[in-house]
């Protein structure tokens, strides 16, 4: 891998973890229980997945492209280990219900959004 394609990863991350972190803000001040912050971020991240890897299919971005925007974007934007630590505290403050929710809704959302989009011919 060459110093450019890290640079691209770099700068994708950063735009990615600043997103996220955007995103969050709205919902730090609310007395929600479900972290929905973190479940935007994570839904948007496989939205752009899904539509970067249709896009490689049907047309030629370039491997940079996709390591920019998958690896960098995708990797800053999405945070597996939030959403597990959020679920963690919802279930040791025994909020069962919004902790199952959280599991179930993150998984469904993005995985079904994946496939839902990636199934776009």
């Amino acid at each position: 891998m060459n110093g450019i394609v890290i640079a691209l990863i770099f700068v994708g991350g950063g735009i990615g973890s600043v997103l996220r972190y955007l995103i969050g803000l709205p919902f730090k001040q609310g007395n929600i229980s479900l972290p929905l912050g973190t479940l935007l971020a994570n839904i948007s991240a496989a939205i752009i997945i899904a539509i970067t890897f249709a896009l490689a299919n049907k047309s030629n971005l370039s491997p940079r492209t996709l390591f920019f925007l998958t690896t960098g974007l995708c990797g800053g934007l999405s945070t597996f280990s939030t959403f597990s630590w959020e679920t963690i505290q919802l279930f040791q403050q025994q909020q069962f219900g919004w902790a199952i929710t959280n599991i179930l809704v993150t998984n469904i959302a993005c995985i079904g959004l994946i496939a839902a989009i990636s199934s776009i011919k």
